[in-house]
């Protein structure tokens, strides 16, 4: 991106000769084969995020195309349906907030690692347990590696590319996207395939979690310091390194005294419950609504799936914003749009309803983007992350309970749909004020 890149060459100037003088000295010192294993070390982050990525959602997706067959087989109500829908968020808000402590106990990557081997197990157990209290165990452990993984992979991408986060936050968006359109589009084919028992549906995505495990196993010994490049010491803030140039280790914010923070755990809490009742809920009002089962998992896959191209571009551009803020108002937009089409038609403008939510779901890669600029550290941004997403996971958990209580109750989409568009209107306040050029580092201070 031109501005950081234009930021860290302004650093480098302005660094003391005898600052200099120590970078290329540290750098001269560097073993012949170092510049081989940053390189290797590298490409294993790159593969290990995108992997990753892929396995976010798919959890999710793939049991929302066969709710309905799901709640037949265990015996499910609407109520208990939706909490099953709120499982996800409840999980990301209780176990993310764990994720910064376990990654300076054990590294980000073995934390990551431990969470894809998480959701492999979830994935591979909860169909075959047996009743719903087993079936929503098995979902929660697969969760809590999802909520973990969540948290980390800002922080990851701002250690390991600095001057790259918004393109590397378009790869993992782009690559968490694609997941989560494949799970919905091709899980009802795969269980049709496998004899329709949607046990079989379900389990198969456990072998796509358990490759995303692999790029971090070489990995799992780092504790967070990842092989120096030269002049990355620069990039610390002043007063933030030491007489040796290694970066210091940072106060913990005062992170409830940030505004900016407050804003984006809100705008991430309601985004996020419009992901969710999208993700858990869409099939079943378009099945509802007269749609054959296989054709609502593919509308669901087309409303995951323009976040592929989106969650790639959005970032890029938000960069270059020095207000974020119109993206945010765009995004909301299509929102609306969407919702009103639901309510009005959902048969008949089906495709097009599904392209708006598609774009508007697109707020999540925003989110991700904007934890990365709005603060200024590595330290920053994993208080920053951890907080808005346990935070914003929190508000969002009633949401996909109550459109299975509303639509139980009200015998229709109605009521849970106009709920859906009502939220986007704060949503897009809060994101608005999200949005605005200033870090956490700024409002909160240290202790």
């Amino acid at each position: 991106m031109a501005s950081e890149e234009t930021r860290t060459a302004e650093t480098r100037t302005a660094m003391a000769p005898s600052e200099r003088a120590a970078t290329a000295a540290s750098t001269h010192r560097t073993p012949p084969g170092a510049p081989r294993t940053r390189a290797w070390a590298t490409r294993l982050v790159v593969a290990g995020i995108v992997l990753s990525a892929l396995n976010l959602r798919p959890a999710i997706t793939s049991l929302g195309a066969l709710l309905e067959e799901v709640r037949d087989g265990l015996g499910m109500s609407g109520g208990v349906a939706g909490l099953l829908t709120s499982v996800p968020p409840l999980c990301f808000a209780v176990f993310g907030v764990t994720a910064p402590r376990l990654a300076r106990r054990f590294g980000p990557a073995a934390v990551v690692c431990a969470g894809m081997a998480a959701i492999t197990a979830g994935l591979l157990i909860r169909p075959h347990v047996g009743g719903t209290a087993g079936f929503l165990a098995a979902s929660a452990l697969a969760l809590m590696g999802i909520a973990v993984s969540n948290v980390l992979m800002p922080v990851i991408v701002k250690r390991w590319f600095p001057d790259r986060v918004g393109s590397m936050t378009g790869l993992y968006s782009m690559a968490l996207a694609l997941g989560t359109s494949l799970a919905a589009a091709a899980t009802v084919p795969l269980t049709d395939a496998m004899g329709g028992d949607w046990r079989s549906g379900l389990t198969v995505w456990a072998a796509v979690a358990a490759v995303a495990v692999l790029p971090w196993l070489p990995l799992v010994r780092d504790r967070g310091t990842a092989p120096a490049r030269q002049g990355e010491r620069a990039h610390a803030p002043e007063g933030e390194r030491t007489r040796e140039g290694q970066a210091a280790p940072q106060a913990p914010l005062r992170i409830t005294r940030s505004r900016t923070a407050w804003a984006l755990a809100v705008f991430f809490g309601l985004q996020a419950t419009a992901a969710y009742v999208t993700m858990g809920w869409m099939p079943q009002i378009f099945r509802d609504a007269g749609v054959p089962a296989g054709t609502a998992g593919v509308l669901l896959a087309v409303t995951m799936v323009m976040g592929v191209p989106l969650a790639f571009v959005i970032p890029r551009v938000a960069t270059r914003l020095p207000h974020q803020g119109p993206i945010v108002l765009v995004l909301g937009a299509c929102g609306l749009a969407g919702y009103a089409g639901l309510f009005f038609a959902p048969a008949g403008g089906a495709w097009l309803w599904a392209l708006l939510l598609g774009v508007s779901n697109c707020a999540f890669p925003l989110a991700l983007t904007m934890v990365g600029m709005r603060a200024r550290s590595g330290p920053g941004v994993a208080q920053l992350s951890a907080f808005a997403q346990s935070t914003g996971y929190l508000i969002s958990i009633p949401g996909p309970l109550l459109v299975g209580v509303l639509y139980q109750h009200s015998g229709g989409w109605g009521l849970p749909i106009a709920l859906m568009a009502g939220l986007m209107l704060p949503q897009m306040a809060v994101g608005f004020l999200a949005g605005r050029d200033r870090t956490v580092e700024e409002e909160a201070g240290a202790r």
